[in-house]
């Protein structure tokens, strides 16, 4: 295979930064009367914040009003941007450095713009070709819109694509979109990834599948 193209997704495959969105999540909630923990949140991973909101109100029982989405969505954001202790996964930037100048490179991400660009900032500046984050679409993953989009702003055919997910929600994502996914189990049971066509241990087996490529100089 010869990708021309290789999509990261972000949370939890280049940063280690799931548990402090999930603990986020969990404030926000148990302030209006939503008890979840951070499996719940690690199961639909990759949703932007509407369908986070639309799938864990659904899940207790209860309709969102109108309002709700942007005010949990905000205190959301203000919990993360305080409590967070965010850091790459080790490995990761040998990842990368096997790729730069050889593929564009893309981030697809279901959290918001803002969040995402604070993040690949502090740790990934001038790194990436395409960014697509929650903000960005209609419909976040599962829906196959937000690596469509990313396939689009790069400008390359689906079949030299090639996409990193460590979600059920954003596998399914890169799947239904048409592309190679590759999947990595950060913070699920490996068999909640096996719609993936590769499913690798961990970011060092990624680092060792990347370098077997025939990626063109």
């Amino acid at each position: 295979m010869l990708p021309k193209a290789v999509i990261f997704d972000m949370d939890g495959v280049l940063v280690d930064s799931m548990r402090y969105h999930a603990d986020a999540w969990i404030t926000v909630f148990a302030e209006i009367g939503i008890h979840i923990n951070r499996e719940d949140i690690y199961d639909i991973e990759g949703s932007n914040h509407e369908g986070i909101i639309r799938l864990v109100f659904r899940k207790a029982g209860r309709t969102p009003k109108p309002d709700d989405f942007k005010t949990l969505a905000k205190k959301k954001n203000e919990v993360f941007t305080k409590t967070n202790k965010v850091s790459a996964f080790p490995g990761i930037y040998e990842c990368l450095e096997l790729l730069k100048n050889r593929c564009l490179l893309g981030v697809v991400s279901g959290s918001d713009r803002a969040v995402v660009m604070e993040l690949l900032l502090r740790f990934f500046p001038e790194t990436f070709d395409a960014v697509v984050t929650g903000n960005d679409v209609k419909e976040g993953k599962p829906s196959p819109e937000p690596y469509l989009k990313a396939v689009g702003m790069l400008k390359v055919a689906k079949d030299e694509c090639i996409v990193i997910e460590n979600a059920p929600l954003g596998v399914e994502s890169a799947k239904r979109a048409g592309l190679f996914c590759i999947g990595i189990p950060t913070y699920v049971e490996a068999q909640r990834l096996n719609e993936a066509d590769v499913v690798l241990a961990n970011h060092s087996m990624l680092k060792k599948y990347l370098a077997r490529l025939d990626l063109p100089d």
